[in-house]
This record gives structure tokens, C-alpha cells and sequence, in this order.
């Protein structure tokens, strides 16, 4: 993508979008080790999001549900996604486990299906896994769509551990290339309503720390303290 292809939004706008990247990864992740569910958005042939997020459910006993979010099919990597698929990748503990059957050909499509998965099982929190370079579109996306729904609840982003300069399966482009038109999808986007704006962020994240401190606050301390001796 070209520095043309950009033109038309404000630096105003491109300081919304740092903002908000900004803030939301500085929730604290090991608040992820107290949700009720992970979360997994697939996509771009990209096996490394779902055996980041198996390894953190199989290690995490009182993870309550784990929810996988369908990907494209038109896309040349796609892989059907089921429980025999998931157990190749090590998932174990299937209870809890479900699968959203119905293709998913974008994110607002994955979003709205999280939704509903939440509404129906009663989730009360979650963390969101998906690759760093895609985390905030996939971030905005699934808080606007709880913002629609009339449901708030702590979301945690959790991006997986995968060096920036990986190759994605898809495209062969790397995280470095993606991030510019992942930050115009999010400009573009906002002007359509479709991911969370700055200030529906801001309001969020306001709401978020003063009913939910505990669950960040706790995480952060026992992340920072020392083992016994």
C-alpha cells in the first residue's frame, strides 16, 4: 500500500486510530487467566491463532468455553474447522468447546456470532485471540458489535506470539506489510460504523476499569510477583 492510498483521512483521524491501539494493549493480558471464555477469530491460514489459543485453554483449567469463530472459505487456505482439526492441533478438553458452523467471509460476521454465542451461554468475560498485526480492527469490530447489542463485559486482547516478520500463509506478506491496510480498514470502517470509534473506546475503557478493576488489577499483581522460594 502506497502513502496514496491513504489520502483523504486527517492526521486527526490517524491519531484516533494510535489512541486506541495504545490503549487497548495496555490491558493487562494475564487477565486473560480469569475470563470466562477465549475467543478465536480465524483467518489468512493462519494455524498459529488457534494453537496459541488451545495451549491457553488446555493450561487453564477454569477457562469455561472456548469459542472458535469461522474464516472465509474463498480464501486458499481455508480449512474447515472441527473438533478432529483441533485435536490434530493438541486440544484435549472439548467440553466447552464450539465452533461457529456457518461461513464467515469478514470480521463483522465473526463479531456477530460471538455475540450470540455470549448472549446464549451466559458469558460474563473473555479474551480475544487473533494476530497482533489484525488485533485492533478485530478488537473494534467485536466491541461495536456489543455496543450495538446493548452487552458490556470485559474484553481482554490477547494477540498471539508470532515474530512480525512471519510470512502470513495467505498472501506471503508479513505483519509489516499488513498493519497500513489494516489502519485504513479501520478509518474506512469507522466512517461506516462498523468498528468501535476512539471515543466509544475511551467510554468502554472508562466503564471497564471502574467495574472491573479487580480482574485487571489482580492479573497485573500476580503476573508481577515473584515465585515462593
Amino acid at each position: 500500500m502506497s502513502e496514496e492510498d491513504l489520502v483523504g483521512f486527517t492526521a486527526g483521524q490517524f491519531l484516533g486510530v494510535m489512541k486506541a491501539l495504545t490503549v487497548i494493549l495496555t490491558l493487562p493480558q494475564s487477565a486473560a487467566d480469569h475470563v470466562d471464555a477465549v475467543v478465536i477469530a480465524i483467518g489468512q491460514g493462519e494455524e498459529w491463532r488457534l494453537t496459541h489459543a488451545i495451549r491457553n485453554w488446555e493450561a487453564n483449567p477454569k477457562l469455561r468455553y472456548l469459542l472458535v469463530a469461522n474464516g472465509n472459505p474463498a480464501e486458499e487456505t481455508y480449512v474447515k474447522i472441527t473438533l478432529d482439526y483441533l485435536r490434530s492441533l493438541g486440544l484435549r478438553r472439548v467440553n466447552g468447546v464450539y465452533l461457529q458452523a456457518e461461513p464467515a467471509p469478514n470480521t463483522g460476521m465473526q463479531a456477530a456470532w460471538i455475540v450470540n454465542q455470549v448472549q446464549a451461554r451466559g458469558i460474563t468475560s473473555l479474551a480475544l485471540i487473533v494476530s497482533p498485526y489484525h488485533l485492533a480492527r478485530v478488537y473494534l469490530t467485536v466491541l461495536k458489535a456489543f455496543i450495538r447489542s446493548g452487552i458490556r463485559l470485559p474484553i481482554i486482547p490477547l494477540p498471539v506470539a508470532v515474530p512480525p516478520d512471519t510470512p502470513v500463509p495467505e498472501t506471503g506478506a508479513t505483519a509489516y506489510d499488513l498493519v497500513p491496510g489494516e489502519v485504513k480498514r479501520i478509518l474506512t470502517y469507522m466512517g461506516k460504523g462498523w468498528v468501535a470509534t476512539p471515543e466509544e473506546v475511551q467510554q468502554y475503557l472508562q466503564w471497564l476499569w471502574s467495574h472491573h478493576k479487580a480482574l485487571l488489577v489482580r492479573a497485573r499483581s500476580e503476573a508481577q510477583s515473584p515465585p515462593f522460594q
